[in-house]
């Protein structure tokens, strides 16, 4: 949704690998504000950036300890082990960033909402020039059928690795919280 609407997206670090905030102790809250209102902290979203499984997550030489504490999924979410995961957060948001860049609709386009008959789907239509690209965002747990028009379109990201590319039949198939991004010309 957020790289796919007119305006400057902004990631907050670790967004891009899927960092998970981190529940801090309330003896370690570093946060000015979290400090006078307990419950407030920032620090669960400020924890150190996971650069790889190693001491600290590569974020500090292993003799240092981190101002915040490292989220316990280090050794599996971090930049080292999804750079070159065709299939990981890294490579998703990578390739989202590469469509807004090379799909002038997606950051100069007219953004025209569609009437979808479930409450559980959002999807709109980009259009600048001759392109047109069509966003559909399933955020209910049940798969479901998305109508298009006669000629279908060409798949060019889905929230599903397995699935970019080819071409989408006129009735799109958006699975549970799947993510479509369609040019339909």
């Amino acid at each position: 949704l957020l790289l796919t609407l007119r305006g400057t997206p902004t990631l907050y670090y670790g967004d891009e690998i899927g960092m998970r905030d981190v529940e801090i102790p309330p003896e370690m809250v570093r946060d000015p504000q979290g400090i006078r209102s307990p419950g407030y902290s920032r620090d669960p979203v400020r924890t150190p950036m996971q650069w790889d499984a190693g001491p600290n997550a590569g974020f500090c030489p292993p003799d240092v300890e981190p101002w915040l504490p490292v989220a316990d999924d280090y050794a599996t979410t971090n930049v080292e082990t999804q750079r070159d995961d065709p299939d990981s957060m890294l490579s998703f948001v990578r390739r989202l960033i590469w469509l807004r860049y090379e799909l002038p609709a997606l950051t100069l386009g007219a953004y025209r909402p569609l009437e979808v008959a479930d409450d559980s789907v959002i999807a709109y239509l980009r259009e600048h020039d001759e392109s047109r690209v069509l966003v559909a965002l399933n955020f209910g747990a049940e798969s479901l059928e998305f109508p298009l028009d006669a000629t279908g379109g060409d798949l060019l990201c889905s929230t599903r690795p397995d699935r970019t590319g080819g071409r989408a039949d006129p009735s799109l198939k958006l699975g549970p919280y799947e993510g479509v991004i369609l040019s339909l010309g």
